[in-house]
């Protein structure tokens, strides 16, 4: 009560506090560093990591795109290397140009190097960046080879990806908060009692988002996931917040004529069933850290940080402006359109082995599709891009053109000898896949010395320690056939050097799919498990936390499932990312009900009874805390063009949806059925029901 009365007291400096406070917030914003690459967060300890790291140490070399040009005599490509190789950042620029003269014919050239750069009438060079795959420096030398070509060619490989995923995702962010507000905005004044407090809500909110944002300074980077998930994100979970404080205060005030006593009373309360109900969000965000794919922490810790912030907001900043603005909220008021809910509430009570029917026959074949929705998931970053994306042009062509589906590279110990590098590559060539191996002793053959190979030519390939060699695929990135091919090569190569590493993004993305896999399974525990004991703790039960969880994965099984059986892929962070943001943002809606039921039969009331009545007052919390949660996602899942983000929103916004019918149907049967049960295993609640019924009696 005392922080309360404080917070009223002090109204006028917060506000002005927080005004302030916006200002390196949004400088912290605008400086964080967004990461637009997701093979940046394989663990450090894997050899396509450490071999990146190897690529840009001993070679200078981090980032590397394959140039396409078609249409175009010799000398305009010549002269168009040239332009590229000025380019800040670009290292090498490697064509026919680089080993031959232009006056000797490329027709000259050995079969395998001559179809390797040429087909019909295009031609292919590879350019090596000094910097690495998403850095800023290679993204700006990326879109400068763009200008310099006036577009008169096709950039493919991860860098181009990323330079052309930053461009899109630039221009929609704005969009997706003004889409989010807008749509969360207009259910609020649909399904609350005031017109101008969604607004309100909007203003306090907001100033948590963006202290959010800025405060992401000091994680040094955040990926463009989190940055484009996490103001929509913690505007949908944290209007539950402010909704609780409106009507606490609202009820205060039917008692407490002095609107500051009102708001002291009203923060006191809600300060208590905001904390305990953002215990469990916080808990599913704080799960994706357990990941080993670090995308998971970079979007756990910014969203738990959000929610901590959004909690503080509504019992600082809200009260506050709530307070200042109290007599226009007064003249703003309207009825509220959710009708009564106690015949309802009687109708669920009453028919309660109905659900628990449809609970038990819908369960099995939810979690058979939940199941292989998990396998069924995409890999392939560029799928989840649109098909008129420049980089995703330039691919198509490299696969068309010349049937190059992905690129591998191989670095090997310099003190392998020749004859087994060479016999090495002869293997390679003999995977199931590969079109060529490409390394010194192809592009001079056994004939020519190696003292006579050009230093230029030399420098590119090799280094003090190492010999790189590039591997052209058949098979596309994230395939089951180039992950087979993989595996093979990796044979080979080890074979002939223990110390040798299969890098690039097709490597880099088989481990990203076994890592990912693995933590599918360790997060999902990790935050049922984090949920189940503060339930345990909050409603001091031993039965509760096993329902409530229940409820609540049911939900998810059916939101997780349903792709299998409508044959819609998803991107593969989204099923571990929604498994915990739909467990710790919507478990709120039980245990809302279930304070309510434990109350009711705590002061005596008989078992339908009380369920009912805990039924039919959480039904408009629910609906309006499910719909602040759909409106807030679903808009972005239809407007986005980057389906890594869409895919994730949409099932946000349909979890919401069938996590809030799990809640007021299944929940309120699961009640019925075992209240015996929660009775005998809840703390002092036994005891308390049974002596008000005997007195009643």
């Amino acid at each position: 009560m005392k922080f309360g009365k404080t917070v009223v007291k002090c109204r006028v400096p917060i506000l002005v506090i927080a005004i302030l406070l916006m200002v390196p917030s949004a400088i912290g914003m605008a400086a964080t560093r967004i990461n637009y690459d997701m093979l940046t967060y394989l663990p450090e300890d894997m050899d396509t990591v450490k071999g990146q790291d190897i690529l840009m140490e001993d070679f200078g070399k981090g980032a590397f795109s394959f140039i396409i040009v078609e249409g175009m005599e010799e000398e305009a490509v010549a002269e168009m290397k040239a332009a590229i190789e000025k380019v800040d950042h670009v290292d090498t620029a490697l064509w026919y140009d680089s080993v031959m003269d232009l006056s000797v014919p490329m027709e000259l050239l050995p079969d395998k190097l001559y179809e390797a750069f040429n087909s019909g009438e295009a031609t292919m060079m590879a350019v090596f960046f000094d910097s690495s795959t998403s850095a800023d420096e290679t993204m700006e030398a990326i879109q400068e080879i763009k200008q310099v070509t006036e577009r008169k060619c096709f950039v493919s490989g991860m860098s181009a990806l990323v330079t052309d995923l930053k461009e899109l995702c630039e221009k929609e962010e704005p969009i997706y908060v003004g889409i989010a507000v807008l749509l969360a905005c207009g259910a609020m004044m649909l399904f609350m009692d005031n017109f101008l407090i969604p607004f309100v809500f909007l203003v306090s909110i907001g100033m948590s988002i963006l202290l959010n944002m800025g405060t992401n300074y000091f994680l040094g980077e955040i990926s463009y996931l989190t940055k484009a998930l996490a103001a929509v994100l913690q505007l949908a979970v944290t209007m539950d917040y402010s909704i609780f404080l409106w009507h606490s205060y609202e009820e205060q005030r039917e008692f407490l004529p002095d609107k500051k006593e009102a708001m002291a009373e009203a923060i006191h309360k809600t300060l208590t069933s905001v904390v305990g109900s953002s215990v469990t969000t916080v808990a599913g965000f704080i799960a994706l850290c357990f990941m080993s794919f670090t995308l998971g922490k970079d979007l756990g810790i910014v969203m738990a940080k959000g929610v901590v912030l959004g909690v503080i907001g509504c019992v600082t900043t809200l009260p506050s402006l709530i307070l200042v603005l109290d007599g226009l909220l007064l003249k703003t008021r309207h009825r509220s359109l959710i009708p009564s809910t106690e015949k309802l509430a009687g109708v669920i009570t009453k028919y309660f082995p109905v659900f628990l029917v449809l609970f038990a026959a819908i369960l099995v074949p939810a979690y058979i599709g939940y199941q292989e929705t998990s396998k069924e998931v995409y890999y392939e970053l560029s799928d989840s891009l649109p098909e008129d994306l420049d980089n995703i042009i330039a691919n198509t062509k490299l696969q068309e053109t010349f049937d190059v589906g992905s690129t591998h590279m191989v670095l090997t110990d310099m003190s392998v000898p020749t004859e087994d590098k060479r016999a090495m590559m002869k293997e390679m060539e003999q995977v199931e896949g590969v079109k060529y191996v490409l390394g010194l002793e192809s592009v001079v053959g056994p004939l020519i010395p190696e003292e006579m190979i050009p230093d230029s030519v030399r420098s590119i390939l090799q280094s003090d320690n190492w010999e790189l060699m590039l591997i052209n695929s058949e098979y596309k990135t994230a395939s089951d056939e180039v992950n087979d091919q993989i595996d093979g090569l990796n044979k080979i190569l080890k074979k002939y050097d223990q110390k040798g590493m299969l890098i690039g993004e097709a490597p880099c993305t088989k481990d990203m799919i076994e890592v990912t896999d693995r933590d599918f399974k360790v997060v999902n525990a990790v935050s049922i498990v984090a949920i189940f004991f503060i339930i345990l703790i909050v409603e001091r039960s031993l039965t509760l936390p096993v329902i409530l969880v229940a409820v609540i994965e049911f939900a998810i099984f059916i939101n997780l499932g349903l792709p299998h059986y409508t044959g819609t892929s998803l991107p593969f962070i989204a099923p571990i990312c929604i498994s915990t943001i739909q467990l710790g943002a919507t478990v709120d809606y039980a245990i809302l009900m279930t304070t309510r039921y434990k109350s009711e039969r705590h002061e005596g009331r008989k078992k339908r009874e009380a369920v009912a009545t805990a039924l039919a007052a959480s039904i408009p919390s629910v609906v309006v805390s499910a719909m602040g949660l759909f409106a807030a996602t679903f808009g972005v899942a239809v407007y986005s063009d980057i389906d890594m983000i869409s895919s994730l929103c949409m099932l946000m916004a349909r979890g919401a949806i069938i996590s809030m019918f799990s809640v007021i149907l299944a929940l309120p049967a699961m009640f019925m059925l075992f209240d015996r049960v929660i009775c005998a295993t809840s703390m002092g609640m036994k005891k308390k029901a049974n002596k008000k019924v005997e007195v009643t009696v």
